[in-house]
């Protein structure tokens, strides 16, 4: 018996004009479609005239409910995983039903369409040629102070989910570990009605939405840390010693007193000639 497919198909963050004609196709063609919240994905499916069986699956059921829809694919069905808005997998419980199909040796198939990810990165007007997803900032309060300690760190674009009752927590989060002149867009209600881009500085977003109450779902999107900047940062540490007691610390090291002074040099960003002149 030959295995069923996993179609993973995207449908619109907001403005059903979105949904990819692919998907539709898909969907009435599939045994079962396996929806986030059957309630939510039952109107789509009534505008699209979707009459395919819908089963749920979510956070809550995902290990076990993505066995069953695995079994059903090695059985021969066709199963299309629809997520509540957007890609599946992608900040939602479908990347298990992923890995589980995966590991059973069934073929997944993407079925690409709208992303608020995405979305939010090409309009935010930050750079995007290399950027990190980090979905929603983890709830447990170590583990959320470990990631934004890393996002400190962080040299790419970096593209943040939040809901609007934990906006202002995590923008004033944020000013605090990354400063407040980072440049950042606060997206809005991607695709729909209301859809606001605020383009400013993580200290004016904070103070904007202080007085401004947060309304829909946010993306957020943050400039990475300039890689000039990790580099001053780095002389001006070197700064704190003499250049006497930098240029021992090498030696001490075993370091042959001329790699020394080449690496004292580029320690602190000037030519090797100065800092040979000054141990003279």
């Amino acid at each position: 018996m030959t295995a069923g497919k996993l179609y993973l198909c995207a449908t619109p963050i907001g403005n059903l004009e979105d949904m990819p004609v692919r998907s539709v196709r898909i969907m009435k063609e599939a045994d079962v479609i396996a929806a986030e919240d059957t309630r939510n994905s039952i109107k789509l499916l009534n505008h699209f005239e979707i009459k395919t069986p819908m089963t749920s699956y979510h956070e809550y059921n995902k290990v076990d409910k993505a066995a069953v829809l695995v079994d059903k694919m090695l059985a021969g069905q066709t199963v299309a995983l629809i997520t509540d808005a957007g890609t599946p997998g992608i900040s939602d419980p479908g990347e298990e039903l992923v890995r589980q199909a995966a590991a059973a040796g069934i073929e997944i198939i993407s079925v690409p369409g709208p992303a608020a990810c995405i979305n939010a990165l090409i309009i935010s007007g930050l750079p995007t040629r290399r950027f990190v997803f980090e979905a929603f900032l983890p709830a447990d309060k170590k583990e959320r102070q470990a990631v934004l300690e890393e996002l400190e760190r962080e040299t790419r674009t970096m593209i943040i989910y939040e809901a609007p009752h934990r906006l202002l927590r995590t923008l004033t989060e944020l000013e605090s570990r990354l400063g407040g002149s980072r440049r950042a867009a606060v997206c809005k209600e991607l695709t729909k009605k209301h859809e606001t881009v605020y383009r400013a500085t993580l200290s004016n977003a904070v103070r904007y939405y202080t007085d401004n109450e947060p309304r829909g779902e946010y993306v957020l999107v943050i400039e990475g840390l300039d890689r000039q900047e990790i580099v001053r940062q780095k002389q001006e540490k070197w700064q704190e010693m003499s250049v006497e007691e930098h240029l021992a610390l090498y030696v001490e090291q075993g370091i042959d007193r001329k790699d020394a002074i080449k690496l004292v040099a580029k320690d602190r960003g000037v030519p090797k000639r100065e800092i040979y002149n000054m141990t003279l």
